[in-house]
């Protein structure tokens, strides 16, 4: 009898899928203190709030991508909710977790269907999404389901209304973000690829296959047009920042005279820094496709930002066992999955910057493909050694499962040591204590929000740019300051040109600027020791942040 297969077992698999569920919303339910949800995605939509409205944010390049799941985190926030956000995004990994199961029921069986979807949902970065407000489990969702369309499309016989639902999910894809954009290449790309091949010899076979790929991507951009349009009224870009060269070539050359840009240029690329600041090798560089699946690490650039599982790169290989034997539509979706799964993390490691998020949309792909590979190490491999015996295979079965299993579990619980939601749920600690031990600033942004009235605007210096928590209008560069004190001739300078461009405060953190103002001229050091001893007043300091009042011009000494 094989594993897997009685009701006993289901049932098993369904309560393990309920509890994991269970615990990331646990682990949701603390407030945000992700990066970039402080940064881009809760800050932009507070900003349109306290606007009234949509409304153009040059000094926040973020504001000009796509924003689909953005625009519905606006709901709760209008109503002061910022924790509902997670559960917004992570109901997208829920929808793709049952995309999951009734493809593979349909493909294996039932019991293969909820390990598919058990797997996925607790993946080690699908965990570290659904518990922060972040987009990508939006962008995994909406490709996936284009995908699942495009096989629709060839199973139906190449009816036009699958392939429309699935360009129009890949449309939605793209308003989510621009790492859409290499879906859209891709499956427009198969879209042309698949049909020519199943249609060798038939008349104008060429011409046919190159306007279905039209109409996929036609359809995906009209409904992506709404943000092309927004950034085409803003910056001449409807992809702006991407391809700006492209489509504002004069304005970015006149840009390049700046030296900050001449600057910004030269700096090292991804296989650079890997090389000379992280000291790998050449071949561990070549070898980043496959290392992502053993070395990733949270919060850690070096080991890209994430976690993902080795099964998800072990089990597909057993995938294509006995393809030949199955039918031609199983066959040209494995086929279909494992070439997008490829290009697409080949294409991601190209990048400037390598983050296991930045390629997560090939993660139900693999997790299919895995399950198809389990699948036939149990049937099309220990089922045909006649000297094992059935408990010996389902033993072999089990290991591989409690392995693949175990290592997400001790994600999991590593990630419940970290956030500590039990704490927080439980009362035992009160909101602003619960961010202030993840973010050291808030407690300075609070006192302003506090003390600081609507005409003041802050300067944040090694913040991070993380803005959210602010009510007063902010501001970040870590360079505007070594910018006045090196045209200062005294440190009334400073505090005239930063009055000039409205700001009345800095928001500093302390060790990391003490840090860098090591590398400035000794004019600069300088001034700015003149500067923050005579034009400046702390009002507020707390866990190596602090929040400084400029002095005004009757009340400087310098």
């Amino acid at each position: 009898m094989p594993l897997l297969s009685n009701r006993f077992q289901i049932i098993s698999l369904a309560a393990l899928l309920f509890a994991v569920i269970s615990a990331i919303s646990l682990l949701a339910c603390v407030p945000p203190v992700s990066r970039d949800a402080l940064i881009h995605h809760l800050a932009v939509p507070k900003l349109y709030l306290q606007h009234g409205g949509m409304y153009e944010i040059p000094q926040m390049i973020f504001s000009y991508y796509p924003m689909n799941l953005d625009l519905l985190y606006l709901v709760p926030l209008y109503f002061k909710n910022d924790i509902i956000p997670k559960f917004i995004h992570f109901a997208f990994a829920l929808i793709t977790a049952a995309m999951i199961h009734r493809y593979i029921s349909r493909r294996i069986n039932i019991q293969y269907g909820f390990l598919g979807a058990l797997f996925f949902i607790s993946i080690p970065v699908i965990v570290r999404l659904s518990s922060t407000v972040y987009v990508d489990l939006g962008l995994i969702c909406f490709l996936f389901a284009s995908l699942l369309y495009l096989f629709n499309w060839i199973e139906s016989g190449f009816k036009p209304k699958p392939l429309i639902i699935s360009a129009i999910f890949c449309g939605l894809a793209l308003g989510t973000k621009y790492n859409g954009l290499l879906g859209l290449f891709l499956l427009g790309l198969s879209t042309a690829f698949v049909y020519s091949h199943y249609n060798l010899g038939l008349k104008f076979n060429g011409l046919k296959s190159i306007g279905w790929c039209a109409l996929f991507v036609g359809v995906s951009l009209i409904v992506f047009s709404p943000w092309m349009l927004r950034n085409i009224v803003w910056t001449d870009n409807p992809v702006y920042p991407l391809y700006n060269h492209v489509f504002n070539a004069e304005s970015v050359s006149s840009a390049n005279t700046d030296p900050d840009m001449e600057k910004a240029q030269l700096s090292m690329s991804h296989v650079q820094i890997r090389h000379q600041i992280y000291g790998e090798s050449w071949i561990e560089i070549a070898l980043i496709p496959l290392r992502v699946f053993f070395q990733g690490k949270d919060d850690d650039p070096k080991s890209f930002d994430g976690k993902l599982n080795p099964f998800l790169l072990l089990l597909p290989i057993f995938a294509f066992f006995g393809i030949r034997s199955g039918s031609r539509q199983e066959k040209t979706e494995k086929m279909m999955m494992l070439a997008f799964s490829i290009l697409f993390i080949l294409y991601a490691c190209a990048q400037t910057s390598i983050r296991i998020r930045y390629f997560s949309p090939i993660l139900p792909s693999l997790t299919i493909l895995s399950m198809f590979g389990l699948y036939n190490i149990q049937s099309a491999i220990l089922d045909r050694i006649p000297r094992l015996s059935e408990r010996i295979k389902n033993f072999a079965v089990f290991g591989i499962v409690f392995v693949m299993l175990g290592l997400n579990a001790t994600y999991l619980a590593n990630r419940f040591n970290k956030d500590l939601p039990l704490a927080y749920i439980s009362g035992k600690v009160t909101r602003d204590e619960y961010i202030q031990a993840y973010r050291p600033e808030y407690a300075s942004f609070q006192y302003a929000n506090n003390n600081l009235n609507n005409e003041a605007k802050i300067l944040g210096i090694y913040v991070g740019n993380r803005r959210y928590y602010s009510d007063i209008d902010v501001e970040f560069s870590i360079e505007l300051l070594q910018k006045l004190a090196a045209d200062a001739y005294s440190s009334w300078d400073i505090s005239e040109k930063l009055y000039e461009q409205g700001y009345t405060h800095l928001l500093v953190n302390f060790s990391l600027f003490n840090y860098w103002v090591q590398n400035y001229s000794l004019h600069e050091k300088q001034m700015l020791k003149n500067f923050f001893e005579f034009n400046t007043i702390t009002e507020f300091s707390k866990d190596g942040y602090g929040l400084l009042r400029v002095k005004g011009k009757t009340e400087s000494t310098a």
